[in-house]
């Protein structure tokens, strides 16, 4: 059985470089998942409130602690508090609902979902209104950091921040995220991003790391990453899946990789990155094909004050 190295985050606790993401997993299929990837090898599991499967997650959990398949000291379980908690005194509220779904006691990473407040799970009423909450980010920040003091969480970070906020976070706060968990693939590498949370101790966690084809308002039109001729071209001749490279080129980015999966073959082959390395020229091949293609924009929030995205950033 495989299991994958880690990096160690700025608390001192060991994050594995390879987890199980759970986002758009079929409900009914997510807990064979956790199961089969624990089974796998596999000691991290990214969840979220928003994703409507912890309950799943957390059965899955349980089961393979239950059958000595693993100890919980041993696993790295990740959720994320959603836009509608971001009211200081919500956020405690918010992480226990996820605990108590989880079926666990603690948590290793506890996260910002997006620097977005929603009053509501749809940020638009039936006439089109906003119904934005504007509540600063740094005043949610303050309330992530009084659960990592009670002990509850052992990590905790952001996703979806650009580098202004998280510079923000830094000067007016006094625990620094972690992790910053974003978008990230072939067509969409961030550098400026990712080289200013590397030079602040931040570990990137990337996600739709294979371009999330299955995601909502995908069109026919869209370019597929795992159809990509120059990736296919690089698996071809290593003797492996285009999935497996393109994890491989994220781990040799210094990321932390999530891939998506509940078929157990796929989940199997994900975990298999590690026994072999790209070439100085496979990577600058790769890396040749980055064009700020953002799979997942969060239109829905677009006009918030926090928009993380586009030319003129928030802070």
């Amino acid at each position: 059985m495989m299991t994958a190295p880690t990096v160690r985050l700025q608390t001192g606790h060991q994050m594995p470089l390879v987890g199980l993401g759970t986002w758009n997993s079929p409900k009914g299929q997510v807990q064979a998942a956790v199961e089969h990837a624990i089974e796998c090898g596999y000691r991290h599991i990214d969840g979220a409130w928003n994703y409507g499967n912890e309950e799943e997650v957390g059965q899955g959990v349980a089961k393979m602690i239950k059958e000595d398949k693993v100890k919980r000291e041993d696993l790295f379980i990740t959720s994320k508090l959603w836009n509608i908690f971001h009211k200081p005194e919500l956020v405690k509220t918010a992480f226990m609902k996820s605990l108590k779904k989880l079926g666990l006691e603690y948590l290793d990473l506890y996260l910002i979902h997006t620097p977005c407040g929603l009053k509501y799970i749809e940020p638009k009423d039936p006439n089109g209104a906003p119904l934005y909450d504007d509540t600063d980010y740094v005043e949610t920040w303050k309330a992530m950091e009084e659960l990592q003091k009670e002990g509850l969480v052992r990590s905790i970070g952001v996703s979806n921040f650009n580098k202004y906020q998280i510079d923000r976070i830094l000067r007016e706060c006094t625990a620094p995220p972690a992790v910053n968990q974003v978008e990230m693939n072939p067509y969409l590498f961030q550098k400026d991003l990712v080289d200013f949370c590397t030079s602040k101790g931040i570990v990137i966690t990337a996600y739709s790391p294979f371009g999330s084809p299955n995601r909502p308002r995908a069109t026919p039109n869209d370019s597929i990453i795992l159809e990509d001729p120059v990736l296919v071209e690089i698996a071809k001749r290593l003797n492996k899946t285009v999935a497996q490279v393109i994890l491989r080129y994220l781990i040799q980015r210094k990321a932390v990789v999530i891939p998506k999966s509940v078929t157990p073959e796929r989940i199997r082959s994900n975990l298999k990155v590690f026994d072999f390395e790209l070439t100085g020229s496979d990577m600058d091949a790769i890396s040749s094909l980055d064009r700020d293609g953002k799979a997942c924009p969060w239109f829905f929030i677009v006009d918030h004050k926090y928009y993380p995205f586009g030319k003129n950033y928030a802070e």
